[in-house]
């Protein structure tokens, strides 16, 4: 996360040369593997993710607000805002050099919204949101951040804007491995704050303190059975997701779903599952009945050498932030399979 996406043209030798691309030894056994998803009694879905997975969660909200009823981005912008170009990506959503241009944003999810290739925007009236930025986040400018915030309120969502932290470009966790001011791997910061809390308790209403440590289990699962085609490796995501079941969610009780989008460098192929263990999302979970999925994006080699989610396009389709987008499609997939 902390490369620059100017540096995906330089391909991946020099990634390669860099040991970014490397798996991380991870703190945890391996977890239980199932060939699918199983079903359970999902009351509602959330998103969240960061950097790459902020605007992922973002257009997957925006494009599913019918079933997506909040969204918590960390390190993200506004809805379209590379308009299927790296250059655009590049200048106008992370270093605030070329305009974004809010206003046409704004009319192209009214225009999809009228077509019917993403959800009625009317839904997102009302709808909760919350959006992180560091202050010490350079590879984000706060001009993104800025107008994703606008561009909710303008539509009548709820937003709680948490901009005083000062964090470098990364999800912050009360379990973050990191100092607060630093980018490097894992990208899971620690700045003694718990903006899982912030986020969660306005997403929901309220939330009750975590757990000491998951009593759940996390399962990983085969995405190609999600994946359009059958091959996740065709959209660069990997072979493998995980989920966090709680118990109580487990026997039946109903619960929420968070779906948890990382960022680039930040999958499993990159740093094995620190994320999903680190993200300080499943000890809420446990006390709050919430399911976390964690969807997994990969490298590749051509277009995606960092193991980013589609935001600006590199799958080489219009429609990466629309219902049918590859993608998208995938992550809907699992959801559904949830019972979400």
């Amino acid at each position: 996360m902390r490369l620059t996406l100017r540096r995906l043209r330089r391909g991946a030798v020099a990634l390669a040369a860099t040991g970014l691309l490397g798996t991380a030894a991870t703190a945890v056994a391996a977890p239980a593997h199932a060939a699918t998803l199983g079903r359970y009694n999902v009351s509602a879905v959330y998103d969240s993710g960061v950097s790459s997975g902020g605007f992922m969660a973002d257009q997957l909200h925006v494009a599913y607000s019918g079933t997506i009823k909040g969204t918590g981005v960390f390190a993200g912008g506004p809805y379209h805002c590379a308009q299927g170009s790296l250059t655009t990506a590049e200048l106008a959503c992370m270093y605030n050099i070329q305009s974004r241009n809010l206003s046409s944003l704004e009319q192209t999810a009214r225009t999809r919204s009228a077509q019917g290739t993403i959800d009625n925007v009317a839904n997102l009236s009302g709808h909760r949101v919350y959006v992180f930025h560091g202050t010490a986040d350079t590879t984000v400018s706060v001009g993104s951040p800025n107008d994703l915030v606008q561009f909710y309120e303008d539509f009548g969502a709820n937003v709680t804007y948490d901009n005083t932290t000062p964090a470098a470009h990364s999800w912050v966790s009360p379990l973050g491995p990191n100092a607060c001011g630093t980018s490097y791997t894992p990208y899971i910061n620690n700045c003694g704050t718990d903006p899982e809390r912030t986020m969660l308790t306005h997403l929901f209403g309220s939330v009750a303190a975590p757990a000491a440590s998951p009593s759940g289990s996390v399962v990983s699962f085969d995405q190609n059975a999600y994946a359009p085609g059958g091959s996740a490796s065709a959209i660069s995501m990997g072979a493998t997701g995980y989920a966090y079941v709680p118990p109580a969610c487990a026997s039946g009780t109903s619960c929420r779903l968070m779906v948890a989008l990382h960022g680039c460098l930040q999958g499993a192929g990159s740093i094995g599952t620190t994320f999903v263990t680190k993200a300080h999302l499943n000890e809420y979970g446990d006390t709050n009945n919430m399911i976390v999925l964690y969807p997994q994006a990969v490298a590749n080699f051509g277009s995606n050498p960092q193991g980013c989610w589609d935001w600006w396009g590199y799958l080489n389709a219009g429609n990466y932030d629309t219902h049918g987008g590859a993608q998208i499609t995938a992550i809907m997939n699992m959801v559904h399979a949830l019972g979400g």
